[in-house]
């Protein structure tokens, strides 16, 4: 019998048209011999089914399920594709728990500190995993620019907290920039992380783990014709390189590639994530962790997928295989 699997796509944040494109090309890969699939779009308390079979077919959030033709039809399996709140965050992740229906990201507090950049940071700290100093300011907190730019230095890089493609991020060269950084940044969210600036090689390594294998990608160095990798570098063509597997030494791939396994182990994630770094003299440091990578055609999982030798439709069914049989 065929899994019935529904793509949630959209949510509540402005990376909500990444969301739409990653559940686009996710559906279009999915292995149809095993799975039927759909795709729910999530708006605020909206949910619907959309397709032109279904014609916006409202789900019935009690049970996650929908009614068509005189039927009552459940989803088996929720394939998480909402990048921000609340696909990131831990709140589908939460509502999945309560109805028992298995899902393709990390658990309910996983995603929830890997959403936090500051405090996963912290959490990581603990395990000895180097990451660039960084400042946390709350909306309506009082601040002194002078005070930031003595303990992180300039250029520094200011970031809604909870975030994922460069929304709302700039990279501050003068002290006056700051405060306009910050504003645009609260637009976003109601926390803002000011880091030091990492100097370095960016590279990005995705990993997932299931209870019979590991798979962790060749890294990919992001070379960014803009002054970093902002929004329109990673969603434009032509305005960033993404090269795979990138351009550092063994020693470097090798490190990442063992940090990478011990932050999934140390979040206790699941499902495939990415995690960024920036490579220095071959040290990596941790920028912050993906827990729902971008799938479109402009992303990075699907090129190191192809580097490392295995289909798209390959990796979602081992993934979806492995978490639904967990529930079972």
């Amino acid at each position: 019998m065929k899994i019935n699997v529904a793509i949630l796509a959209g949510g509540d944040s402005s990376e909500s048209i990444i969301s739409l494109k990653s559940a686009e090309q996710i559906r279009s890969i999915l292995d149809s011999d095993k799975f039927n699939t759909f795709t729910v779009y999530v708006k605020g308390s909206e949910w619907v089914l959309t397709s032109d079979k279904f014609c916006d077919t409202i789900i019935n959030k009690d049970d996650f399920s929908f009614s068509w033709d005189n039927q009552k039809i459940k989803f088996d399996f929720a394939l998480i594709a909402i990048h921000g709140t609340p696909g990131e965050d831990g709140k589908l992740q939460a509502y999945f728990e309560l109805l028992n229906i298995p899902y393709s990201t990390p658990d309910i507090l996983s995603s929830a500190i890997a959403f936090n950049k500051y405090a996963c940071k912290a959490y990581l700290d603990y395990s000895g995993i180097p990451s660039s100093k960084a400042i946390l300011i709350r909306k309506n907190d009082k601040y002194n620019t002078s005070q930031i730019i003595s303990k992180l230095g300039l250029p520094c890089f200011v970031k809604p907290n909870a975030g994922g493609s460069s929304f709302g991020i700039s990279k501050v060269k003068n002290e006056s920039d700051l405060v306009p950084a910050i504003d645009l940044a609260l637009k976003e969210d109601n926390e803002v992380i000011i880091e030091a600036l990492l100097k370095g090689t960016e590279v990005s390594c995705g990993i997932v783990k299931t209870k019979s294998r590991e798979i962790i990608f060749n890294s990919t160095e992001i070379v960014s014709e803009n002054d970093f990798f902002d929004y329109e570098a990673k969603y434009t063509n032509g305005k960033a390189q993404e090269i795979t597997p990138a351009r550092i030494s063994k020693i470097a791939e090798k490190r990442v590639k063992e940090i990478t396994s011990k932050i999934y182990n140390t979040l206790n994630c699941r499902g495939l994530i990415r995690i960024d770094y920036m490579i220095d003299k071959d040290m990596p440091t941790f920028i912050e962790v993906n827990t729902v990578p971008g799938m479109s055609a402009e992303s990075i999982i699907p090129k190191q997928a192809n580097n490392y030798g295995i289909s798209m439709t390959e990796l979602f069914t081992i993934i979806i295989e492995d978490l639904y049989d967990k529930n079972l």
